[in-house]
């Protein structure tokens, strides 16, 4: 068998050292690639999630509300004041003097009772004169018709002409109608008299007394106070003032309670029975008419009263937090957050302001998501993140939840 040379022998061991060094940096070429690509992809996935968490960041989070449907109240406080049903002041329709009066004030009087009596001697001196014109006009009138008669008999003999009778019957005309101005006028000074006597025109109470015996007295209103006011407090009218906005939720025949401050563990029915129809321009407020019984005179006119007034809603109305409401050059907005979690910002109405919380006329519906605080310089179609959601909570919705209504 042949016999390799050394050279030869030599040359196959070298011969694997260059394939092995060529491997080894091959693996190392794959080793350094590798190292490259993995640092890009850390890199770009850390810039990744450095825009989203700064996309995040940037979206505002906020706590959402449905509006609250349960009715807090049915009934609208309000201040009244009573007044009598029936209130008379009384002036003198002659001039004169107080004789005497006999009703003080708190007494009770009944209708065509003389509470007071005037003395008039010119009125009566006029009434006398008057009387004594009347019967010498009278005895004219008559004189005139006797004579009338006997020249009427002398007809026949032309003894008296057609114009004498002519003139005698127009003499007898006129002192009958001079008899009758007469008697009107005696009428009247007789009627003026029945007013020396101060009388009651109804059942009530005197509540006020501004005269004396001996106190001069001149006929009319525009002379000073009333001599009396005669009140009839058996039934009340109590007036209260509604704002606009209410009036249409006050009924005609509704019921109100009556807290007075004289009697604090004490309530008063009373029942709406008129109202002005009308709008006060300077309050915007519309007054109402409530009647009151006060058969047992517990009650005084002219008494503050603090009145409870039922209210006849069509609907439940809508409650949102006073913090949700958002108030600029727009107006008055809240911001709801629809399905895809961007903001909507809605104009509302306010029907009743309550601290707390603000009734609302008109704006949102029961299934809409307010913003409880918006923050500042939100805007339409701003995408937000929903944080304690009340829908998510398992809240029920306003036809869900069962109402609370006051009484």
């Amino acid at each position: 068998m042949p016999v390799q040379s050394a050279p030869e022998q030599g040359e196959r061991p070298r011969r694997k050292s260059r394939r092995g060094l060529g491997i080894a940096g091959a693996l190392l070429a794959c080793g350094a690639v590798a190292v490259v690509v993995t640092g890009i992809s850390a890199r770009e996935k850390s810039s990744e999630e450095l825009r989203t968490w700064t996309d995040e960041q940037a979206i505002s989070s906020v706590a959402v509300t449905k509006p609250d449907a349960k009715a807090l109240t049915n009934s609208l406080d309000l201040p009244g004041r009573l007044e009598a049903y029936s209130r008379a002041p009384i002036y003198a329709r002659v001039s004169g003097y107080v004789k005497s009066w006999s009703a003080d004030i708190g007494a009770k009087v009944k209708a065509g009772q003389v509470i007071a009596e005037i003395e008039a001697p010119d009125l009566d001196q006029q009434l006398l004169q008057a009387r004594a014109d009347l019967l010498s006009q009278q005895a004219s009138a008559r004189l005139s018709e006797a004579t009338l008669n006997r020249r009427k008999t002398l007809v026949a003999s032309n003894f008296v002409s057609a114009q004498e009778i002519d003139e005698r019957t127009a003499d007898l005309s006129n002192k009958k109608a001079a008899v009758k101005s007469g008697e009107a006028n005696v009428e009247r000074l007789e009627a003026l008299a029945g007013y020396k006597k101060i009388t009651a025109p109804f059942d009530g109470v005197v509540t006020e007394r501004n005269t004396d015996v001996g106190a001069l007295i001149n006929s009319g209103s525009s002379t000073g106070p009333a001599m009396f006011v005669i009140s009839d407090i058996a039934k009340l009218r109590v007036y209260v003032n509604v704002p606009q906005n209410y009036v249409p939720m006050v009924r005609i025949g509704a019921k109100a309670v009556i807290t007075l401050p004289e009697y604090p563990n004490r309530t008063f029915l009373a029942t709406v029975e008129a109202s002005s129809q009308a709008v006060d321009v300077a309050s915007g407020t519309t007054r109402m008419q409530l009647g009151l019984d006060n058969s047992k005179g517990e009650l005084m006119p002219g008494s503050y009263a603090s009145v409870k007034l039922t209210l006849a809603r069509e609907g439940t109305p809508l409650f949102i937090p006073a913090s949700a409401l958002i108030f600029n050059r727009a107006g008055l907005r809240v911001a709801a957050v629809g399905p895809d979690d961007r903001v909507k910002l809605k104009p509302v109405t306010i029907a009743r302001d309550l601290g707390r919380d603000i009734e609302l006329a008109s704006g949102v519906v029961p299934d809409d998501r307010i913003i409880v605080a918006p923050p500042d310089g939100l805007s339409d179609g701003d995408k937000v993140r929903v944080v304690g959601d009340d829908a998510a909570k398992g809240k029920p919705t306003a036809a869900e939840k069962p109402q609370d209504v006051k009484g």
